[in-house]
């Protein structure tokens, strides 16, 4: 028995948007893991291209050989099937690796890695065989042939332009990436249900029905495992844009996102100096000259907020500032206020892309800090000449800007092309190398007459007067770490801007030998 046109072409819609969940769902369940750089996306988009032309070729062949409306529906069974393992076989295997990535055991990283993609080859190559295996069912006239091609296609894509969205705005962020499979293979085993029982295929409708009640009992009834073991974890979600974690040790709070290496956020109930880049963005306005430049400074922005650290640490340092903080990840704020402290009188939480957001707030500022870097998530419009532009424009007479960079001890060419960027926009820049971490802070100052002799002044007043202090603290270790700048590095424009290839030698480094970010 034929089965009815209407009904085919919504299975190729539902086909089409299947196969964008799978594979924006492999990228979330490798990104929680290995990190969502432009390497793993390449890796995840080529190898799902690489299936898909293997599905395609395989579903040609065996559409001709066996034009079978049972067999059609069969491969989409199998697909469902094998789409619900994903995320039951890749638990255990995803949990070995976070493991090894926190300890940096290449072997166990890269075997855990090409196994999950193994994994992943079979549902994707059989949702490839569905378009070409669907075109030799419905092609019954060859005059209309490219017709029936053309819709075939045009079907096929808007599912996939629809699965993309509802994937990666709505099923994650909400069901998270084990339950999105389970409801990805529901619905490949409902759409292969009438038409396995329409070919009288009862062995394999059965068996699809047997699985559709298995996965429908694991998505409502079933609980997802954690997704990472580490000690002291208390807290881990999924988001739009990042894997979330929340560590507690010696009662210190740590936020770290997808793979982990990396704190972005840190919080104890009755510390406020951490010894960390968060501290000496808020040192800034000291290269200015002056008996007490901090009491200029009355409004604050800070472009990458994460947990809110340095917008609390400005709320004691800078009491009478307020604070503008841009994140672009809502559930980064809301981890924040219920496990950082941002619960702040002070601050005024935006969330949007921050250059955006800098660029339409209203009036300007006094320190804008630049804390939305960390190799290689280094978002190429936020270091170009354009966006700093932006930047001095935004900030009043004396106005200072700082910007979290990261290095390795060899290579330090993101800091210089940064820093040569900046020196074209701004008329003295300063460099400073954290201790004990990757991080070099880059102050740009409005004022000619800024400069490090300013910050020695600074320092002297305040270790006298207030020994002990937040900035007494944070001071003292900026100066230590004073650098010479290089500006004949390369200068980023919105039109060109190669960070990712910086970013991915700077990581090759980290991988090679070099001891990476560890929580204190």
């Amino acid at each position: 028995m034929p089965f009815p046109q209407p009904m085919m072409y919504l299975t190729l819609f539902l086909a089409g948007l299947s196969t964008m969940a799978v594979e924006f769902g492999a990228s979330r369940l490798l990104g929680n893991v290995f990190g969502t750089s432009n390497i793993v996306w390449a890796v995840i988009i080529g190898l799902v291209l690489v299936y898909l032309t293997a599905g395609n070729w395989l579903g040609g062949k065996w559409a001709d050989r066996n034009p079978d409306n049972g067999v059609f529906f069969t491969i989409i069974a199998l697909a469902g099937a094998t789409t619900a393992l994903i995320p039951i076989i890749s638990q255990p295997v995803l949990g070995l690796s976070a493991d090894a990535f926190d300890a940096l055991n290449l072997p166990v990283l890269a075997g855990s890695f090409l196994a999950v993609l193994i994994l992943f080859s079979i549902p994707v190559t059989l949702l490839g065989m569905v378009t070409p295996f669907a075109l030799r069912l419905l092609i019954k006239d060859t005059s209309r042939a490219g017709n029936v091609a053309g819709k075939v296609s045009a079907i096929s894509t808007l599912g996939s332009f629809v699965g993309t969205f509802l994937t990666v705005l709505v099923a994650i962020p909400a069901l998270g990436t084990y339950r999105t499979f389970l409801i990805t293979s529901l619905v490949l085993f409902l759409i292969s249900l009438p038409g396995l029982f329409l070919a009288k295929r009862k062995g394999w409708f059965w068996a699809a029905l047997a699985g559709t009640m298995a996965v429908l009992i694991l998505a409502v009834l079933g609980k997802s495992v954690a997704i990472k073991h580490t000690s002291g974890q208390i807290f881990e979600d999924e988001s739009a844009y990042n894997y979330i974690q929340v560590l507690e040790l010696d009662g210190f709070r740590f936020l770290r996102l997808n793979e982990g290496q990396g704190v972005h956020s840190i919080y104890h109930p009755t510390q406020i100096f951490y010894g960390g880049p968060w501290d000496q963005m808020l040192v800034a306005p000291f290269f200015n000259p002056g008996e007490n430049p901090q009491s200029d400074v009355k409004r604050i922005a800070i472009l990458g907020l994460a947990g809110g650290t340095t917008a609390r640490q400005a709320s004691v340092a800078y009491p009478e500032a307020r604070v503008e903080g841009y994140e672009i990840d809502p559930e980064i704020v809301r981890v924040g206020e219920q496990f950082f402290g941002m619960q702040l009188p002070n601050l005024d939480v935006h969330v949007e892309d921050a250059r955006w957001g800098i660029a339409h707030s209203a009036g300007n500022f006094d320190l804008i800090s630049v804390d939305a870097y960390q190799a290689p998530y280094i978002p190429p419009h936020m270091v170009t000449q354009e966006f700093f532009e932006i930047l001095r424009d935004k900030l009043n007479a004396g106005g200072v800007v700082a910007i979290n960079v990261g290095r390795s001890p060899t290579n330090r060419s993101l800091v210089d092309g940064i820093a040569s960027t900046l020196a074209g926009v701004f008329p003295v820049v300063f460099s400073m190398d954290l201790p004990d971490s990757y991080n070099s802070i880059l102050f740009a100052c409005m004022d000619k007459s800024a400069g490090w002799v300013n910050v020695e002044n600074a320092y002297q007043r305040i270790h006298s007067a207030q020994p002990g202090s937040f900035f007494d603290h944070a001071l003292q270790m900026t100066l230590p770490g004073r650098e010479e700048i290089n500006t004949t590095g390369i200068v980023f424009t919105d039109d060109r801007a190669p960070i990712e290839a910086m970013t991915n030698r700077l990581v090759l480094d980290y991988l090679v030998g070099e001891e990476l970010e560890k929580i204190p």
